[in-house]
């Protein structure tokens, strides 16, 4: 028979449905999962604080650049590559993107290249990466850059489906909101997705979990500069510009280990037969206080530091 386990899930993204989520789907096949409003053990990610009400075991989850604190949560998911048993690195773009789709296409590059339309897409609504901001602007002097999100819009308004507006440009603007080792969400992805050549920055050490020669790596060039001299080459060389869309974007063209479900079964696993008194319960309710108020101090007091 398989375990039963009782699971609720909050503080997640606006769209996030509770019973029917990455996590309900991956724990299904191998546990007997209920998701209830008086649960065993709560999985929780960074959009509120009403996990901070619940007495029992907390399971975080972050698809943001926010580490884990685990005077908060007892174990966690995050990007991180924290080393530690109660973490688990698994990042974002894993949940937001299925390997089937990252493998290479059917269509020739010389077939892909054909659909092009467009120059380069920008589709964003965070307007705070002023990296990210301020290499717009650049590359726009050389050549209009087509925004379909809500910052920066020049295409009427903001486009609904964010990868069929990609599909028709050469590039795709992949940069992150912030940068941090092991902090990918599914912006690369998406890029190879719709057929372009991502333009990337976000985490230094993107390329042992990609082959940087599918996309381009900001950190590669150095400065806006010789990065954009480099996208204007290939914008004018075909040839060029089709050794990148013949390259995998998984290393032999396989989904690398992050898309093994295995290791997070695995420390779900560890989490669903602790026996440990749960964090929530085991400093004075008074120190919980203190831990929100100082965080990082009591972190280190209590020797809890990620």
């Amino acid at each position: 028979m398989p375990k039963r386990v009782r699971i609720d899930f909050c503080d997640f993204w606006p769209s996030f449905d509770r019973n029917d989520n990455f996590f309900t789907q991956l724990l299904r096949p191998r546990f007997d999962v209920e998701v209830v409003d008086d649960p065993d053990f709560l999985i929780h990610s960074c959009f509120g604080k009403q996990h901070r009400r619940f007495q029992g075991i907390r399971i975080y989850y972050t698809a943001e650049n926010r580490r884990p604190d685990f005077c908060v949560s007892d174990f966690a998911f995050s990007f991180d590559y924290l080393q530690r048993q109660e973490h688990c690195r698994f990042p974002f773009y894993v949940y937001r993107v299925p390997a089937e789709q990252l493998l290479m296409p059917r269509e020739s590059a010389e077939e892909i290249l054909a659909t092009k339309t467009g120059f380069c897409s920008f589709v964003y609504s965070n307007s705070l990466c002023r990296r990210r901001n301020e290499f717009f602007r650049k590359l726009s002097k050389y050549k209009q850059v087509d925004s379909g999100g809500r910052f920066q819009n020049n295409v009427g308004g903001p486009v609904p489906d964010k990868l069929e507006f990609q599909r028709q440009y050469k590039f795709t603007f992949a940069f992150e909101n912030s940068s941090y080792p092991g902090y990918t969400t599914e912006k690369l992805p998406d890029g190879v997705v719709a057929g372009s050549v991502p333009i990337y920055w976000g985490n230094p050490l993107v390329d042992r979990e990609f082959n940087p020669a599918r996309f381009l790596n900001y950190a590669d060039y150095g400065s806006d500069e010789a990065l954009i001299e480099r996208i204007i080459e290939l914008d004018n060389d075909d040839q060029k510009y089709l050794e990148y869309l013949r390259q995998p974007l998984f290393y032999d063209n396989r989904p690398n280990q992050y898309y093994d479900p295995e290791p997070l079964l695995e420390h779900f696993e560890q989490i669903f037969s602790c026996t440990q008194k749960p964090v929530a319960r085991s400093l004075p309710k008074f120190l919980g206080f203190q831990t929100k108020r100082f965080g990082r101090n009591f972190q280190r007091l209590w020797g809890k530091a990620g």
